[in-house]
This record gives C-alpha cells, sequence and structure tokens, in this order.
C-alpha cells in the first residue's frame, strides 16, 4: 500500500510540474506591441452605475462633469483618438428614412426633449434634436448641457470623417441581421475598407453573425461568443490546447479574474495569437453587474506590464493620457478638474 501511495504522490508532482512548465507565462516569449486601448461611446459623462435598471435613463445619473463632451459625437471621437485610443466604439440605429445615426439608445426619451422610438425617427428629425438636454448630475436641479446638443446626432459617413484612419468598432443595438447588411452597404458607398482599417463589430449574436460573413477578415464577435470562449479556456486551457471557441475568436477577461486564465498572460497570449484569436481586458466582474471598461488609471497598473491586447475604458479622457501622458491634449485646468473628478469617484466607488 505504502509503495503505490508513494507511487501516487510521485505521479501527482510530477504532473503538477508539467502542468508548471505547460503553463509558465514567463517561459513563453515576450509579445510583441503594447496594449490598445477601446474608447467605449467616445469620451463621454460617466454615470453611476449601481442598482441601474435596463430602463433607467442614464444621463440622470451622471458624476459631476469634468469635461463638456457627450457620448457619440464626432467632437467626442476625434478627442479620444488624441487622447490615445486605437479604437473608437459607437452606437448604431438606422433610422426611418434609410440612414444610420450614432445613437446608442432605444428610445430619445432619456437624453432630448422627445419621445419615441428612436428608428422611428428621419436622420433629419434626429439630427434636429438637443440631445443634452436631459444630462443632470443634482437630481435635475441644474441640466448643464441643455441647449448645447442640437445638430450633434452623427450620420455614419459623418462618423468615418471624424476617424478616417482610426479603427472604429460598430455596436449593434439590437439583434436583426438585416441591419447589418445597412451598414455594410453604407460602409461601402463611404469607400471605407473595413478589413484594412481594422474595424471591428460586436452586440447582438445575428448581426454579429451577419458581418462575420460579409467581412470574414476582421474582428467580429458578440457576448456570448466571447464568453464560451472565456469559460472553455478557464476550464481546459490547463492542457495547453486551445479551446475551439477561441480560435478566431474572442476571450474576455475582467480585471479581477485574471488569475484564473492559464498561462497568463504571455503563454496566454501566445496561444491566441496562434489561434487567430484575440484578448480583451474589461473592468472587475462582479456578480451583481455585468463587467464593463476600465473607469480608473491605477486600474492600468493591475494589467501585465507585457499585455499586448485590447483593453475596454470607460474613461479614456484620464486613462489615456495615465497610459500614454505624452499624448495628454487637455488644458491644466481640466485636468485639475479631472483629477478631482477621479477622487469623487474614488469615493463614491469605495477605494479611496
Amino acid at each position: 500500500m505504502t509503495k503505490w501511495i508513494k507511487r501516487g504522490a510521485f505521479g501527482a508532482a510530477v504532473a503538477v510540474l508539467v502542468l508548471s512548465v505547460t503553463n509558465a507565462s514567463w517561459l513563453a516569449p515576450d509579445p510583441q506591441g503594447g496594449p490598445k486601448l477601446i474608447a467605449h461611446r467616445g469620451v463621454y459623462q460617466l454615470y453611476d452605475k449601481s442598482g441601474l435598471g435596463r430602463q433607467d435613463c442614464t444621463a440622470t445619473r451622471i458624476e459631476e462633469p469634468v469635461h463638456d463632451y457627450l457620448e457619440n459625437t464626432t467632437r467626442s471621437m476625434r478627442m479620444a483618438q488624441r487622447l490615445g485610443a486605437q479604437m473608437v466604439e459607437i452606437d448604431i440605429a438606422p433610422t426611418k428614412d434609410g440612414e444610420i445615426a450614432v445613437f446608442h439608445d432605444w428610445t430619445v426619451d432619456c437624453r432630448t426633449q422627445a419621445q419615441g422610438d428612436t428608428r422611428t425617427f428621419t436622420m433629419a428629425e434626429l439630427q434636429a434634436l438637443d440631445i443634452g438636454y436631459g444630462y443632470t448630475a443634482d437630481g435635475g436641479s441644474t441640466y448643464p448641457f441643455r441647449g448645447s446638443g442640437a445638430g450633434q446626432v452623427p450620420t455614419l459617413e459623418e462618423a468615418l470623417r471624424a476617424l478616417p484612419r482610426t479603427p472604429i468598432i460598430y455596436n449593434f443595438k439590437s439583434n436583426n441581421p438585416a441591419e447589418s447588411d445597412i451598414l455594410a452597404e453604407q460602409l461601402a458607398a463611404a469607400g471605407r475598407d473595413v478589413e484594412q482599417i481594422g474595424d471591428a463589430f460586436y452586440g447582438g449574436a445575428r448581426p454579429s453573425e451577419r458581418m462575420a460573413e460579409i467581412y470574414p477578415d476582421a474582428w467580429v464577435w458578440h457576448v456570448e461568443s466571447a464568453s464560451q470562449c472565456s469559460r472553455d479556456y478557464v476550464l481546459y486551457g490547463w492542457t495547453s490546447i486551445l479551446p475551439a471557441s477561441c480560435k478566431g475568436g474572442t476571450m474576455i477577461i475582467p480585471l479581477n479574474y485574471q488569475w484564473a486564465f492559464w498561462g497568463w498572460p504571455n503563454r496566454l497570449i501566445a496561444r491566441m495569437e496562434a489561434g487567430g484569436g484575440r484578448v480583451l481586458v474589461v473592468g472587475p466582474y462582479h456578480d451583481d453587474a455585468a463587467p464593463t471598461g476600465l473607469a480608473l488609471p491605477e486600474q492600468l497598473t493591475e494589467i501585465p506590464d507585457s499585455y499586448n491586447g485590447w483593453i475596454w475604458v470607460e474613461d479614456i479622457w484620464t486613462l489615456g493620457p495615465a497610459l500614454r501622458p505624452s499624448q495628454d491634449r487637455r488644458p491644466a485646468a481640466l485636468i485639475e478638474a479631472a483629477n478631482e473628478g477621479l477622487d469623487r469617484r474614488r469615493e463614491r466607488l469605495g477605494v479611496l
């Protein structure tokens, strides 16, 4: 019996050693290049996500403003790029007259002075609305952007002109694959070389899968496919075999679960690159809410220095300059205001 116990212990020790070597990050080659930031909604007004329901108006929950940029506008897209974003995320919505508007919400009720489903408006009607109308940081006592947002809903063509060489990631808010064909037609009409520039697509499973058919070499993913890759890798990555769901796919790694991913970072990156996949780091995951992007500069320090993949960022206004100070385009007064805003955010999040 003692002999078999010793053999079992020896076998277990060998297995641990093999697993350790197989998944050792330091034994993998150093990844080439540096991290790449995705600016969610461009530069925008962050809001309190605690207790947020799907139907709640986020414009009425914004933090005390430290800048005057509004989400999904060409002005915010350009500034996001200037502050160091390698990709800018925008939300798209087909209009009643066959155009594509860059606008996040299913209805115009939250941000504008009007009411109704976004897709029932013409492009001209959307552009006549004041998208700064509904923003308030103090429960409605003041509306700091009211009167400043008329004409700021961009057409797709305007968004493309704002970022002619910067990759854009287009978010499908619906699960209607017909919207993919509308988008592809308008991208072609605008002369946008999607695959050469490096544009990406995500959102509903059906429109995303349709875009993968239209642009087979583009980065396309949806939450279900990326989550499957992440789950499979955590379960089976110890084998050194990349799961089928990750080949050519996207792996989402929450900031607070990096430890769970075998071979993180260098070995994992090498496996994903060999399998034609991409890695996307997002903010912390908690059971009561889906992960969002990074919102504090110090969160960048939690990511290994050798990481060269994508990072989803909520606050490019502060995280872009934190990662690459030489690209800081903000005046001194706005930098001071941003730092004060970060302190208020830390206090609200309980991380001071």
